[in-house]
């Protein structure tokens, strides 16, 4: 960092943790200032209409309006300061200039958020997750993470969201997220391991958002992630409650469980523990073991995202479908504005594309994004016009196998090959693309008017 970028983040982090203290005091009155003084410093008119937008949807949303209150008034002040720094004001504020450089002058894309397995251990083997049998040796080495996190931050990344595995076995994660504390960090947890002591560490450190993993009540998780894991997960929420940390839940969902996690009944539940959010992951075909069928229906698929817009307009709840929202941010994402490093320092495009071109060991973070795999996938984005189909692997299948082909791409997981090699499991997923392709098109016209948000989709 040099001295007037320094100088330039010093002053933000001054002025944010000012108006920190405004909006603490009293949090009804003073978050219309907390808008009002976003869009000033605001560098151009864009950013300026989404702050509009965002502000203009709270106030009319009561929903919302009661979300942002009770975050403001149970949030821990540490946590709740660090999540207003280090997302709202490094990952969006002052990280956007420093990554839209490499853009701008070498057409080079740094994504707004990592994705890092640091480690593959896990104490659960879950129905259909692609973490496999793996040991502590095959973990990414802890000055590994800390060179990859500390370069990501250099780059202007300062959303990482943490994977595995089990993400609370890699024991010096907690040193790395005291280390970099200007960094936001999202683990995803099985919730099994929280104790006192962990859940008090978390609440000092203040830039830790859990993830909790359900696929519903005890019945449905506990058949997927082994009996007693609702319970533990329960008491791990009960623990960051208590101590106002915030929190929210991740569910994959197949069409087993698909009128569960969608209910009244739960999401209800999620906020009575104080949980803030929900993010709905699809069932995927991949790991060494695929079975469409446990995927969604196509009519299941869209009312998933239905009930996802549903909930966050009437529930104080903020709720994210990773498929169905592709119309808010312009398509398929992987490779432009997030990318996944696995146990093995293989750079993914996604979460569940287990390709790469690069491996981190030995090479620079900027060298990845630079080169030919996330630049062909940038430059075919969004894959369809109909922002309901943005998946390379699912919707456009062919995608998938022409840009491995052409970058020559390399599986990164047991099974990937199949995707690319396997015809007759090919076949299945061109049959799963065509058979929801009518149903998208149909509700791309009549409920999304045929318009998404294509600016972003060129970004």
């Amino acid at each position: 960092m040099n001295v007037i970028d320094a100088m330039e983040k010093g002053m933000k982090d001054s002025v944010l943790n000012a108006l920190v203290e405004v909006v603490e005091k009293n949090p009804e009155k003073n978050v219309d200032k907390l808008f009002s003084l976003a869009k000033k410093l605001a560098k151009d008119e864009t950013a300026q209409q989404q702050i509009d937008f965002v502000f203009n949807y709270y106030k009319e949303n009561p929903a919302t309006y009661e979300l942002v209150q009770n975050i403001l008034t149970t949030t821990d002040k540490n946590c709740l300061k660090k999540f207003l720094v280090n997302f709202v004001s490094n990952a969006t504020w002052y990280g956007m200039p420093k990554r839209a450089k490499y853009l701008e002058y070498e057409d080079t894309k740094v994504p707004f958020t990592l994705l890092i397995s640091p480690t593959m251990r896990c104490n659960l083997r879950c129905t259909g997750c692609y973490a496999g049998n793996y040991s502590k040796k095959d973990d990414i080495p802890f000055e590994e993470v800390d060179r990859i996190i500390g370069e990501a931050r250099d780059l202007g990344i300062y959303y990482i969201v943490v994977l595995g595995g089990e993400p609370f076995f890699y024991d010096k994660m907690l040193d790395i997220y005291e280390k970099y504390n200007d960094v936001m960090f999202t683990p995803f947890t099985n919730g099994s391991l929280f104790n006192e002591e962990l859940a008090d560490r978390i609440k000092k450190l203040g830039n830790v958002f859990p993830m909790f993993s359900l696929e519903g009540f005890e019945k449905e998780t506990d058949a997927r992630r082994g009996k007693g894991t609702f319970e533990r997960v329960m008491k791990s929420m009960d623990l960051l409650k208590s101590r106002g940390i915030l929190f929210g839940v991740s569910s994959a969902t197949s069409k087993y469980n698909i009128d569960t996690v969608i209910s009244d009944e739960f999401i209800d539940m999620l906020i009575a523990k104080g949980a803030k959010m929900s993010w709905y992951f699809m069932y995927m075909p991949i790991g060494e073991n695929p079975n469409v069928n446990d995927m969604l229906s196509p009519e299941q698929r869209l009312r998933l995202g239905r009930r996802t817009r549903e909930i966050r307009n009437t529930k104080p709840y903020f709720t994210i479908d990773f498929f169905n929202d592709a119309p808010v941010v312009g398509g398929c994402i992987a490779g432009k504005y997030y990318c996944h490093i696995n146990s093995k320092e293989d750079v993914e495009p996604c979460i569940f594309a287990h390709f790469a071109c690069d491996n981190l060991k030995g090479k620079a973070l900027i060298d990845i994004f630079r080169g030919p795999f996330f630049k062909e996938l940038r430059s075919r984005q969004p894959y369809n016009n109909n922002l309901l189909l943005p998946c390379m692997m699912i919707d456009n299948t062919n995608v998938i196998r022409e840009v491995v082909t052409k970058v020559h791409a390399y599986p990164t997981h047991p099974g990937a090959e199949r995707m690319v090699e396997d015809p007759e499991f090919m076949k299945e997923l061109d049959e799963l693309a065509e058979n929801f392709k009518p149903y998208a098109e149909k509700e791309w016209k009549e409920v999304f008017n045929e318009t998404g948000n294509y600016e972003m989709a060129k970004g």
